[in-house]
């Protein structure tokens, strides 16, 4: 049995950032933010932020994925605008199709999302040379420097860039509400690309100190930058001017840079462990040493791993629960902005000058990143798990913002590879609050955890948490809540939606649902309801949790992504059937409501092998029509693949044992007249590289290893199935952009 002192925590005392965190659009409706939180109009808002590169991904799929970040919770868009890409040649700047930052921001505003532009200069996202172009490096001037001559090079690119988004700042009735300055400055690089793989040489991390980041800001204020708020990245002693920007934190279980210089085993990594990091009383923690009092500003993050790439010579697959319990531990230990890198993966476009603009430890093209939303909109299991948080964070802002985090003290010191102690953590203000629970740790095997309990001491009771949790699953458990009436002490059940008087819980893998209110003890049958009071009570296993979707009052379970735009209610099918199910306020269960019958998948495709590693395969062009999208999948062993086509490399992949999806319906009309072409380096084992007398090298290996296994055609489709009006994902993602609903908090 674990216990914790809950009698006596003080409460947090929220002040103003003032006006260098504020800002007004036309209507006078002001986004700000405390020491604690965000804040609209003055009141907590509780903001989830996703990264997305606008030109990674192709314009026509800019407002479907927009669209699917709204719909899983996402308030705030995040992207880098990356110099390389718009000036590669010095003087000659492209906002031109995928580089058209200005159509893109018309897009978020169509949708009501909030835009956070990190502008650099400096920004890395695997771009080469960090996404500095390789001119600046010709001059007589150090970059990331306080030189006149780079600043007046930066200058001109804020001026370019405030040319493409004037008339769409937020007090302009715009989208762009936030400005990052720089990124990691003085704590991380990037390599430089013109030697990467001879020398271990890499850009400048600065030293410009301080006063560089004043400067940047300077810049951008008098170029017409102006957003409500600037941010800084803060992690690993970055330079911070948090007087003048928010500092902004993250984290990553899986760290490719750890094997740029060679493979090796990973490490279990502290991140799925509680830390106190919005406490004056703490100041060094795991990746949180702040040069602040941390609770002079709100624990905020901009780069929690949302999913990650595989490098060269670190090859994974990522476990889909990671995203989710590392957002969970986030949140008990006290943030309340939560921000992925990356949340929806892309392409990187070519260059004009330099083809292949990622940086070499990376695939040439592909920036799929494993994310929620993949490089071509593929929806995964990571991106149910995360709108259930969200929808939590939703449901709960106006409240969870104000509640102070309490760890137990055996969490001090724990080293990630003790699975022993129960991982836990509260959250609580007065009476009322949530109980974190994580059971999952990177790069180990946890272990299903039995009869566990957790006292907690109030200051007018006491209660007693009893539970089971399965291994690599998380939960946020509540105590204390008024639900509208009915008095929930406890639960052993997640909440994470509410639709008029009817309450959607969470039932964690591995835990039984019991609810204490009203001075009963219910146990829920998972897919059942029940009623106390005017209240009631959905539990859904974690299954039907992740296909759970809330729009205008109305909730809906549908493992296909069911997306609302703002004006129709759309199911999106990768060649499979999608049976949608409606929550009858009247029956209290899931009825059926429409059954989505997709178009026969193509049969698999033939390919030919030309040579080692090299094949063709046919595509009909005809069977690339009349779909959203269609996507080539393919599963094959070796080392890396590539794809070209006209002899363009359209997609390249490095082999983790996943599948390569490859969007083929842009290229239509070439497959018409040339197959396409896919070359598969091997894996290679006794590799020698023999050297002659006359300077030529030759590599040989004992054994190589390249094979394609299997090639199919995926159909993805929309299917309307519902229009009406309204205001947005109810109960998930309220605009910043329009009026705020009313949000639900417990008494206090």
């Amino acid at each position: 049995m674990y216990t914790l002192d809950l009698s006596c925590v003080k409460e947090k005392k929220p002040f103003s950032l003032g006006e260098k965190f504020s800002g007004a659009d036309p209507s006078g409706r002001r986004i700000g933010f405390t020491n604690v939180s965000m804040t609209v109009d003055d009141k907590p808002f509780f903001a989830v932020s996703g990264e997305m590169h606008f030109s990674r991904v192709s314009p026509d799929q800019w407002e479907d994925a927009v669209v699917k970040m709204r719909c899983g919770g996402i308030d705030l868009l995040s992207t880098y605008v990356f110099w390389i890409v718009h000036e590669e040649e010095e003087g000659v700047f492209r906002f031109d199709g995928e580089r058209d930052l200005r159509a893109f921001l018309e897009v978020c505003e169509k949708h009501g999302m909030g835009v956070i532009l990190r502008v650099g200069p400096f920004a890395h996202g695997e771009m080469r040379n960090g996404g500095l172009p390789d001119w600046l490096y010709g001059k007589p001037w150090q970059v990331r420097g306080n030189d006149p001559g780079y600043l007046e090079a930066v200058r001109k690119w804020f001026r370019a860039i405030h040319a493409q988004i004037d008339g769409h700042y937020y007090s302009q009735g715009g989208c762009v509400v936030g400005t990052q300055i720089e990124n990691e400055y003085q704590h991380s690089s990037a390599p430089w690309e013109r030697t990467t793989g001879v020398s271990d040489e890499w850009v400048p991390g600065g030293d410009g100190g301080i006063r560089h980041m004043r400067t940047l800001k300077k810049i951008l204020l008098e170029e017409g930058i102006a957003t409500p708020f600037y941010t800084a990245t803060a992690w690993g002693g970055a330079v911070t001017p948090v007087e003048e920007a928010l500092p902004l934190w993250g984290g990553y279980a899986y760290q490719p840079w750890l094997f740029y210089s060679g493979p090796g085993v990973h490490p279990a990594t502290p991140e799925y462990i509680y830390r106190d990091n919005h406490n004056s009383e703490v100041t060094r923690e795991y990746n949180f040493e702040p040069a602040y009092d941390p609770e002079s500003r709100p624990y905020a993050c901009c780069e929690m791993m949302g999913g990650m790439m595989c490098s060269y010579k670190y090859r994974f697959q990522m476990d889909m629960r990671a995203m989710d319990a590392l957002a969970n531990v986030k949140l008990g230990s006290g943030c309340n902005l939560l921000g992925y890198y990356m949340y929806r993966g892309g392409t990187t476009p070519l260059g004009k000058r330099t083809p292949f603009l990622n940086e070499g430890q990376v695939p040439k093209r592909s920036y799929d990143y494993q994310a929620p939303i993949g490089e071509f909109g593929q929806i995964r299991e990571s991106y149910g798990r995360l709108k259930a948080i969200h929808l939590f964070c939703h449901l709960f802002s106006g409240f969870l913002e104000e509640t102070r985090a309490v760890l137990p003290a055996h969490l001090k010191g724990l080293q990630p590879g003790n699975l022993e102690p129960l991982r836990f953590s509260v959250r609580v203000q007065g009476g009322s609050g949530f109980l974190f629970v994580n059971n999952f740790q990177d790069h180990v095997k946890m272990r299903d955890r039995h009869g566990e309990e957790v006292r907690l001491t109030l200051p007018d009771r006491e209660i007693s948490f009893r539970f089971d949790l399965a291994a690599g699953e998380n939960a946020i458990l509540p105590f204390g809540l008024d639900l509208g009436g009915s008095l929930l002490d406890w639960a052993t059940a997640q909440p994470m939606a509410r639709a008029g008087n009817t309450w959607f819980f969470l039932a964690p893998e591995g835990m039984r649902p019991v609810y204490s209110m009203d001075g009963r003890i219910t146990e829920a049958i998972p897919g059942s309801a029940f009623e106390t009071g005017d209240v009631t009570i959905v539990t859904l296993e974690r299954k039907k949790a992740n296909a759970f979707w809330l729009y205008n009052g109305r909730a809906y379970l549908c493992g296909a992504p069911l997306l609302w735009d703002g004006e129709t209610l759309k199911a999106e099918t990768e060649g499979e059937d999608a049976q949608i199910l409606e929550w009858s306020f009247e029956k209290k269960t899931f009825v059926p409501f429409e059954a989505v019958k997709a178009p026969d998948r193509p049969a698999a495709l033939a390919w030919q092998k030309t040579g080692s590693g090299r094949y063709t395969v046919a595509v009909p062009a005809e069977r690339l029509k009349g779909h959203k999208q269609v996507l080539l999948r393919l599963r094959y062993r070796g080392d890396v693949g590539h794809a070209f086509l006209d002899n363009e490399m359209i997609s390249d992949n490095f082999c983790n044992g996943g599948v390569w999806d490859i969007r083929l319906d842009p290229y239509a009309q070439a497959l018409k007249v040339a197959p396409l072409v896919l070359y598969l380096t091997p894996v290679r084992q006794n590799v020698t590289v023999d050297a002659s007398a006359m300077a030529g090298l030759r590599e040989t290996a004992q054994i190589t290893a390249a094979e394609l296994m299997s090639v199919e055609l995926i159909p993805v489709d929309d299917y309307p199935l519902r229009r009406e009006e309204g205001q947005g994902p109810s109960g998930m993602a309220e605009s910043l952009l329009a009026a705020r609903d009313q949000k639900t908090a417990p008494e206090r």
